[in-house]
């Protein structure tokens, strides 16, 4: 089986929340996509319930898209401790930090009206959804302050 760089990594040793760049790839055109690691909770410690984190996904999708250019894709981590963000070319993750703390606090900031794809048509469990407890998981990281370094607290602006 493939190595996947995520289970190499010391879950142990991160302080969260963070951004981290995992690898940026470069295809057979040189093209090149980043992968960042969004922690938003401490692995092992906690985790952003069902509800909350589907929701924050729903968010980020077009909330990241409003202040970063070239998102592909933001995806749940399973363990629920944050997101894959996937875009084009490269980027520093001072500048990723700060795109998803001000998608966080748009977040904060919404009603139910702004939540995209909570129907039946759109959304493939429209049922477990919770702006409440995607609020609150906001308000917390926030809080806590977003780092650009996965292991020492070098908290943004």
């Amino acid at each position: 089986m493939a190595k996947v760089e995520s289970f190499t990594l010391d879950h142990t040793a991160v302080k969260a929340p963070y951004v981290r760049l995992i690898t940026v790839e470069e295809g057979p055109k040189g093209d090149k996509i980043s992968n960042f690691d969004l922690r938003l909770v401490q692995p092992n410690e906690n985790a952003i319930p069902t509800a909350g984190l589907h929701t924050i996904e729903h968010m980020l999708a077009g909330y990241l898209r409003d202040h970063m250019d070239g998102v592909i894709d933001c995806s749940p981590f399973g363990c629920r401790t944050g997101f894959h963000l996937i875009m084009w070319g490269e980027h520093d993750t001072v500048e990723v930090a700060k795109a998803l703390k001000a998608s966080l606090q748009d977040i904060v900031n919404a009603t139910w009206e702004d939540v995209q794809g909570t129907d039946i048509k759109s959304c493939g469990n429209y049922r477990d959804h919770s702006l409440f407890s995607a609020q609150e998981w906001c308000k917390k990281i926030l809080e806590e302050g977003i780092s650009s370094d996965p292991f020492v607290r070098k908290v943004i602006d």
